[in-house]
């Protein structure tokens, strides 16, 4: 094994990697005599023998997935250059590029049709959630038509058998996205089915058994195998079974006892296989089970990225206002850059290096900034003195340092190591002194201000976790001595600390995860009341004499300075400073009443109070005049600036007031030194607001400009250094799951040195992560440069024949989403789309690429409608695809006519929102009728604020009138509201209420505002109930609230935390581990039990059906009183 440096530590020093090439994804020509395959973002061409690569499909987005067509003549594939990904063809002999896919969601190619004239992908596109549903578009260009959509189940890899009348596919937990995990939870088990069409609905079998992950089938010469990958044994690897000979005729062809196998195609004819392995090409003869690397040399020149010039007008991180309130710096991409406040203008670059740098401080003086860098492996501070434009490194230890903060003097440095120990670094002499100890957070996932310094100088405050991983704030002398508590909160979320200007009490923000965040002050003496009429009174107090030599000088009001001497004790209060008494170290300057700072801890627990500000606070700062409180907060889902006056006598009323209104992310706000305007960032622009912005002018840009060279050699390698080092840092499990996490950086380094593009970098890093076999973790790329967006596709909330689509090119509704865009403007199954924004729509028109760029807007359907019937004639639908009830017919009759339709096509996001909700109402009037009335439904998307409040709103008068309520959490994607669920369903009224109004009792808990449902339950989960769902599932079977019907849960469950890294992209870190106090055992790989297992089959929404709330509701009933009479209609 590999020994790992010390937590926070740099790893140990190598020579730099040499680059080793990325082959992927190949695919087999139809002759047998040549791979096409992925490597650098780019496709390729190889004798299948090997040899030399050259270089067929290049472009500087990424390209994936190419399969040959039947005759040879094109390949299709993957680009990401027009979005998210879509499918092209590229004619071989005539270079011609075509585009196919235009939606807004990702598709994945799968296979061609063995004619030629069909190509088959997945997509998200219009399934809940992100499920794929399979679907096909003619070769020659086209509208999609849905192969297999089985609702709010994922389906995906479609393979059509060569006579075209079957088609097999992955079906079942979320191994498309995450195929690159070496290893499985439940979550990311997948089965092999076949869908057979037929007449009436069509029939699905099962062909694999379920407890492996198994993806990719293909299809044996004349249909008699089916080949697949899967870790059933443990090791991936080629297996093969007979469609008709069931789930026991299977056995593997390939034996490797090590390594992977990925992303596999088959030639036309079955005779060979070829797939990924061990980061480069494979073939496998499936006749004799004999695999055999293929050698690959690229020749050719790739449109990958190298040095780059990067220009920078946003995007701006970590701004800091010097204190003379003339200059700002801040981060871009990783380095620190300083420009004017007033003006902006070309910013100056301090630092350059090919690692991140951040948390950038102003000294005193202003001449100075410190930040910091790990450049050298663990975080460490540096200099930078804009007199003398020289970088010093001011710290060497051995571990990580982390949140500088000048002393007020500006000669020492506060800052933590290894989040546990509190540090003060002289700056002349560079000589370092221990403070205190405690538990600190570690950056990234910290605090963004834990520490604080008196006025004088003479103490620090600071932020330390303790019991229950509770934070509060304590105090220490600078010089060092005894730390004391000042507050004692049982809250887990802190973010910031301030001291007051005048040394008298200390703010900091103090919440839970799931609670707003408030505002905590703590006084360090009584506080003594001050009165408006002191005010006149300061106007007689004794004036000094004028200066000698300034006859008739005017002179302002002058305050004696109070006496240096330590005020008086008060009572039982040890004048030396120790447990209750007031400390007022030695040295040091004075606050700015001209008083030393001294803290009385008698009692100071009791001078906690919360401050009524009535947002949700994320940060803080105080005005230098003390004055007010600068706060940035969101309320109503949005992140602004607001000020609360701190000023006793002040004429303000003590309320919060905005400053700004736009919806922006903003952070770092500070005030200027006059404190009258205030600097922020505002969706990474600086920005200025006066004070009293609410009476005078808006916020103004300072428009500043940085300029660099990026490269991209160099940025790759630190972006890998920078996840595998926080994985190392942050990883829940000391032992990595039993992985030498070192030696996977040392296999993993050569690769990325040899990728070509972000992209394949972050490929290759994920699959490395992916060697944890762990939940909740992986990288992913970060936003579009500027805030851009691909092109999105506008909805209409309309689903079409799919077969008369692709006999006769025409687009005849038979299904009307409720609320969608075509169902509120009258649209009805039936109408036929003739053309959109005059476009006609025929057999080579795709919809989608009418649609682009048509979200929220303007949009005219030509439409032939089915009947000239009204609205008021419309009847339910017998029957829709996908289980759709709820969908509009019209009446036979009238003769058929054309109008001009106006319509305002949705987003994906809005229209899956409105597919969900119709998929609970049908799941809920499924209930009812299954249970006669007797019972209720609820449905939970995930654990977030959102969802529990729609389950606020679910729990309605008619499911709180049934006998019992069923509480379904399928497919639900975790969150971290799962406790407050769990207490609506525990807990039980102990009193009844009545009134003469109301002369019936009723139970107290709703009545007094609780959220109680006080009904008998019944719980159902599957496979795809994951993250705070399973621990949901654990709470109701801990509180035994009913039985648990349905799958086990996915065994996806650990604390996790994101994270950006150098390059933008963000880093899942799977952190905390969750156990069951029932058991103690980890919940991570183990799913939740249930008590009556039954599984939905793969089509179920096809006949109609749901085993699983079958069950459920037979369950439930048989735990209830037979009614009188038979059943009871319930609350109707």
């Amino acid at each position: 094994m590999l020994a790992l440096p010390p937590l926070g530590a740099p790893a140990a020093p190598a020579p730099a990697p040499v680059p080793v090439p990325y082959f992927s994804e190949p695919a087999v020509s139809p002759d047998r005599q040549e791979l096409a395959f992925v490597s650098g973002g780019d496709i390729w061409t190889v004798p299948v023998a090997g040899g030399e690569a050259r270089l067929l499909v290049a472009h500087p987005a990424t390209e994936s997935r190419p399969l040959y067509a039947p005759d040879g003549r094109s390949v299709a594939f993957v680009s990401t250059r027009t979005g998210n990904g879509d499918v092209y063809v590229l004619a071989l002999e005539t270079g011609e590029l075509r585009r196919l896919t235009f939606d807004d969601a990702p598709d994945q190619l799968d296979n061609w049709s063995a004619d030629g004239k069909w190509l088959y992908y997945s997509s998200t596109s219009h399934d809940i959630a992100g499920m794929n549903d399979l679907y096909r578009l003619p070769a020659a260009g086209g509208t999609p038509t849905p192969v297999s959509a089985d609702r709010y189940v994922n389906e995906f890899y479609a393979a059509p058998s060569p006579d075209g009348r079957r088609v097999a596919f992955a079906a079942r937990g979320i191994a498309a996205s995450q195929w690159w995990r070496h290893g499985h939870s439940h979550l990311d088990e997948s089965e092999i089915w076949l869908r057979r069409e037929g007449p009436g609905a069509p029939t699905y079998e099962a062909l694999t058994p379920g407890g492996a992950k198994q993806l990719w089938p293909m299809w044996g010469a004349g249909g008699q195998q089916l080949y697949y990958v899967s870790d059933r044994n443990g090791p991936e690897n080629i297996w093969a079974l007979n469609p008709a000979g069931g789930p026991a005729a299977a056995h593997a062809v390939t034996t490797f006892a090590d390594g992977r196998v990925l992303w596999p195609s088959i030639s036309y004819d079955g005779q060979l296989i070829a797939f990924e392995r061990n980061f480069q090409l494979w073939t496998l003869d499936p006749a004799t089970g004999r695999a055999r690397a293929v050698p690959v040399r690229r020749r050719g020149a790739p449109a990958g990225p190298a040095v780059e010039r990067l220009r920078y007008t946003d995007r701006w991180q970590g701004l800091a206002l010097s204190p003379d309130g003339t200059k700002v710096a801040f981060v871009a991409h990783g380095e620190v850059f300083a420009a004017s406040a007033a003006d902006g203008g070309e910013a100056t670059r301090l630092s350059a290096t090919p690692t991140a740098e951040s948390d950038v401080v102003w000294a005193p003086n202003s001449s100075r900034v410190v930040y910091t860098s790990e450049r050298d492996g663990p975080a460490h501070f540096y200099g930078y003195d804009f007199g003398t434009g020289r970088e010093t490194r001011l710290t060497n230890a051995a571990r990580a340092d982390a949140f500088p903060c000048f002393s007020p003097d500006g000669k020492q440095l506060a800052f933590e190591r290894d989040a546990r120990e509190l540090r003060v670094l002289d700056l002349a002499t560079g000589q370092e002194r221990l403070v205190a100890t405690g538990q600190f957070g570690r950056p990234p996932l910290s605090a963004d201000r834990p520490l604080a310094w008196a006025p004088d100088g003479r103490w620090l405050a600071f932020m330390s976790g303790g019991t229950r991983s509770f934070t509060n704030v304590s105090v220490v002398p600078a010089a060092g001595g005894k730390a004391q508590a000042v507050s004692f909160l049982g809250n887990g979320n802190s973010n910031a600390l301030s001291w007051s200007p005048d040394g008298k009490y200390l703010l900091f923000d103090t919440g839970q995860r799931t609670e707003d965040a408030q505002l905590a002050r703590v006084d360090l003496q009584p506080r003594t009341p001050r009165f408006r009429e002191d005010q006149f009174r300061d106007l007689f107090r004794e004036q000094p004499a004028p200066s000698p030599g300034l006859p008739g000088r005017n002179t302002d009001p002058v305050i004696k300075p109070a006496s240096p001497k330590r005020p008086a004790t008060l009572p039982g209060v040890d004048s030396a400073g120790a447990k209750g008494g007031a400390g007022a170290p030695a040295g040091g300057r004075s606050g700015r009443n001209g008083a030393p700072v001294s803290i009385v801890f008698a009692d100071i627990r009791r001078r906690l109070s919360l401050l009524p500000v009535g947002v949700n606070v994320g940060s803080h700062a105080i005005s230098p005049d003390g004055k007010w409180l600068l706060l940035t907060a969101s309320a109503a889902g949005q992140t602004n600036l607001y000020v609360f006056p701190l000023d006793e006598l002040s004429k303000e009323p003590a309320v919060v007031r905005q400053l700004t209104s736009t919806t922006g992310a903003k952070r770092d706000a500070q005030f200027a030194p006059n404190s009258k305007e205030i600097y922020y960032l505002d969706q990474g622009v600086i920005k200025v607001v006066p004070l009293e912005a609410a009476k005078g002018p808006a916020p103004r840009t300072v428009a500043v400009t940085a300029e660099m060279d990026v490269d991209f050699e160099q940025e790759k390698m630190a972006v890998f250094d920078e996840a595998w080092t926080r994985l190392r840092d942050f990883f829940n499990d000391s032992t990595f799951n039993g992985v030498d996490w070192a030696a996977q950086r040392a296999q993993f380094a050569p690769l990325v040195a040899g990728a070509r593009t972000p992209d394949e970098a972050r490929r290759l890093t994920n699959l490395m992560i992916g060697e944890l076999n762990a939940s909740h973790s992986g990288m992913n790329p970060a936003p579009a440069a500027g805030g851009a967006v691909p092109p999105a596709t506008g909805r209409l909330g309309l689903r079409f024949d799919a077969a008369e689509y692709e006999q006769s090119g025409r687009l005849r509704i038979v299904a009307v989403l409720p609320l969608g865009a075509g169902a509120l403007a009258g649209l009805r199954p039936g109408d036929e789309l003739l053309a959109v924004d005059g476009q006609p729509i025929g057999p080579r028109t795709n919809l989608d690429e009418l649609l682009q760029y048509k979200v929220g807007r303007r949009v005219t359907l030509r439409v032939r409608s089915a009947t000239a019937a009204t609205s008021a004639d419309l009847q339910p639908a017998a029957a829709a695809p996908k289980g759709r009830k709820n969908c509009r017919t019209a009446p036979a009759g009238a003769p058929a006519t054309a109008r001009d339709v106006v319509v305002r096509p949705l987003s994906r996001d809005t229209e899956k929102a409105l597919d969900y909700r119709q998929w609970v109402e049908e799941r809920r009037a499924y209930v009812a009728k299954a249970s006669g009335g007797r019972l209720g439904y609820v449905h939970m998307f995930d654990m977030s604020a959102g969802a529990l409040a729609q389950l606020y709103l679910d729990l309605d008068t008619e499911n709180l009138g049934r006998d019992g309520v069923v509480v379904d959490v399928r497919n639900n994607n975790g969150g971290f509201v799962n406790v407050y669920a769990i207490d609506v369903l525990t807990r039980r009224s102990y009193l009844t209420m009545s009134s003469r109004s109301q002369p019936r009792p009723v139970l107290a808990r709703g009545a007094l505002g609780q959220r109680a449902l006080e009904l008998p339950t019944v719980l159902v989960t599957n496979q795809h109930s994951l993250s705070d769902a399973e621990d949901f599932s654990e709470g109701y079977r801990a509180g035994q609230l009913g039985k648990i019907v349905g799958e086990p849960t996915g065994g996806w469950i650990i604390f996790t935390s994101n994270i950006s890294l150098l390059d933008g992209s963000s880093l899942r870190l799977p952190g905390s581990t969750i156990r069951a106090v029932r058991d103690g055992k980890i919940m991570e790989m183990n799913p939740r039990p249930v008590d009556v297992p039954v599984s939905n089959p793969v089509g179920a929404s096809y006949q109609g059906k749901d085993a699983q709330l079958d069950t459920a509701v037979r369950e439930l009933l048989a735990q209830l009183p037979a009614k009188a009479g038979g059943t009871s209609t319930g609350g109707h």
